[in-house]
Formats: C-alpha cells, structure tokens, sequence
C-alpha cells in the first residue's frame, strides 16, 4: 500500500518558498541600498546623460520587487525540485550582479564588466536545472522533514549563500570608486563633513578623489589645515576639474566656489592668474594656490606667495600645514628667503629628526614616521 504526504509535503515546499524568498529580498536590498547605492547614482547619471537621478531607497525597493517577481516568472515556467528550489533565483541573482559590475570610468566607457559572462552562466545553470530534475526522480525519501531546521531548506539556504557571494565577487567592489561616488553624492547635497568622513581611515585614494576631499576641505575653510590628513595623489593640476573629470557632481560647482568658469583648458597657475586679474577670485583662491604649491613640493614658490594671502610673523597664527612648510623651507635652505619660527612646530621638526635618526633603512624609518606624523606635510613630503 501506498501512503501519500500532501499536507506535509504542500507546507516544506511552501517553508523553502519563504525561506529563499527572506534571503533574496534582505540580500538584494541590503546590498543595492548599503553597498552599491552610490555607484548606481553614478551609472544612472552617465547612461541618462545627467537627466534623471537615482534615489537610493526607492531604487532598492523597485529592484528588489521587479527581480522577486521575475523570480516568480521563472519558478511558473520550470519546475524546480524541492532541494534545489534556490536555482530559481539565479536569473535575478544574475540581473544583481550585471547592474553591480559599474566600471570605475563608466564615464569614459559604458559596457559592464561581466556582459561575457552571462551566457555561460546561463548554459551552466540550465544544465544544473536539469540535472536536478533528473536526480528528483530518484528521490524516494518523500517523508523527510520539511520544517525550518531539515536538510531540504539548509540546502537551499546554501544555495543562496553561494550566490550570494558569486555576485559580491562579479559586483564592483573597488574601494576609492566606491569613495568617490558616495563623496560626489554627498557633495551634491550639501553634507561636506560626510564627503570628508568617508574613507578617511583608508590609505587608498585617486586624484577625484584627492580633487573632491579639496574641495570639501576648501568649502570649509580646513585646507590649509587639514588636506594632508588624507592621502594625495596627483599634482597640482589635479586639484581642478580641468584635467580630471567628475562623474555626477557638476564641475560647475568647483568653478564657482573659486569664482568663474574657464573660457578653455589651461594649466592651473593660469587659471588662478587669470580670475586674479579679472578680480573675479574668491578667497578660496589663495588655499589653492598654496596647497597646490605644496603638492607639487615646490617650496620656493609657496614661499613667495605666502606674503600675497596672508601676513607672516612668528607671532600671528597660520594653517598648520603651511607652518611646517615654512619651517621645513628653512632648514632645506642655507639662506632662506623667509624664516618662520614658532616654537611648537620647531620642536615637533627636531623630534622627528631624532625619531629619524634612530633607524637606518629607510622602510622601517618610515614606518616609524607614518606612526608618528602621518598627517603633517613632513611626512608627505618625505615619504609619501
């Protein structure tokens, strides 16, 4: 005699359903609103042509829904076994994954990453569909338990898991891009101190973001302070959208905070001249100039124009950065042109030589410094 399970059989499956269908809908809007939200702002920003905007919460959400009911879509035309009932997803998974591998220069060129993958992926997975199929056939064990803890969901779950992490791999998970694109966000919005908070533990940047962390510093009267707390790379020339390009936030914005848009490309002393002598330079001018002095390490130039923005005298208090130029001008030069002396900043340059002292080669030297001064122009003049 034969005995049939319905009632068990109807509630596991339905156990599996609703298992795989929480994991796909915490994993896709999880991972669309936490983690790729910025570069898909990006992507939707470069591929309209800047005419729409993404909005991060409402994006995951639409996503989410669309890929769940094309699940469904998928799980309606082939019939899944209940242990591999997760493979109904990978479509969707799939779908995540392509949206998610956003080139780092999708403004230079629009193709994803994994486009050449996908038709493998999909051979692969049909041939896994059927291997399933064809395995349920042999399956007699038709009372094993269903409920959340059996075998039939936690193979599923694996499932999920797998996928999960095939799409975290395929996804573009590249650090200063994701830096970058979440700085523009926030520049867009007014949230400088957000612009500068990310990243700011990581050793990793690019010159956008060097250009961007400028600007935000900039807009809060901090540059001469504070830009070399992060890392810098590029010259001084890349402190402008004039050869390094933004993605979403409009060059516009830096033109302006410095006072006029250029009619042309020119190099970036040029620029500054030119708003100089049209009158049209705000103040932010002056911090550009000198910083940009300080990233190229031309410290003659800094030097001479100090005196044209600000007023040097041992007594009146400067940016910090430009304290432990001055200080570091004088003791590369045998007469120097300007001699600058504050007592603190002295002695912090007569530690650090003591500390430098201390190690001949020069990787554990500087590992000493960077613990010591990372932060200071010193170290990045140096060192970095």
């Amino acid at each position: 005699m034969n005995y049939n399970y319905p009632d068990r059989k109807n509630s596991g499956t339905t156990t599996i359903k609703v298992v795989c269908a929480v994991c796909f809908l915490l994993f896709s809007f999880l991972w669309l609103y936490e983690f790729q939200a910025d570069i898909l702002a990006v992507a939707q920003h470069v591929l309209s042509g800047g005419l729409t905007t993404y909005h991060p919460m409402v994006g995951a959400i639409i996503i989410t829904l669309v890929l769940l009911l094309f699940q469904w879509l998928v799980a309606s035309f082939i019939r899944f076994p209940s242990h591999a009932y997760a493979l109904s997803y990978v479509p969707s998974m799939l779908v995540i994954a392509f949206i998610s591998a956003v080139n780092a220069d999708i403004d230079e060129s629009s193709s994803s990453g994994i486009w050449f993958v996908v038709p493998p992926v999909l051979i692969v997975w049909g041939g896994l569909v059927w291997l399933t199929r064809q395995m349920s056939s042999y399956d007699t064990n038709g009372r094993q338990s269903m409920a959340f803890f059996s075998k039939r969901v936690w193979t599923n779950m694996l499932q999920m898991a797998v996928m999960m992490l095939l799409v975290a791999v395929a996804g573009n998970t590249h650090a200063v891009f994701h830096y970058s694109a979440h700085a523009e966000v926030a520049l867009i919005h007014g949230d400088t101190d957000e612009a500068l908070r990310v990243g700011e533990e990581s050793l990793e940047t690019n010159e956008r973001l060097t250009m961007l962390r400028v600007y935000a510093l900039s807009k809060k009267g901090l540059l001469g302070d504070n830009l070399f707390n992060y890392p810098v790379m590029g010259s001084s020339e890349d402190m402008l959208p004039m050869h390094t390009s933004l993605q979403i936030l409009s060059a516009d914005s830096i033109w302006i905070h410095l006072g006029a848009i250029p009619s042309r490309k020119c190099s970036a002393d040029e620029y500054y001249r030119s708003l100089e002598r049209d009158s049209f330079a705000t103040s932010a001018v002056a911090d550009y100039r000198l910083c940009g002095c300080l990233i190229d390490r031309r410290l003659d130039d800094f030097v001479s124009l100090l005196p044209k923005y600000y007023e040097v005298a041992d007594s009146l208090p400067l940016p910090r950065h430009y304290q432990e130029a001055l200080v570091l001008y004088r003791h590369l030069h045998t007469n120097p042109a300007l001699v600058y002396h504050n007592s603190v900043v002295d002695e912090d340059w007569d530690n650090l030589k003591q500390l430098e002292a201390k190690y001949q080669l020069r990787s554990e030297r500087k590992y000493r410094v960077f613990d010591n001064y990372y932060g200071s122009y010193w170290y990045y003049y140096f060192y970095q």
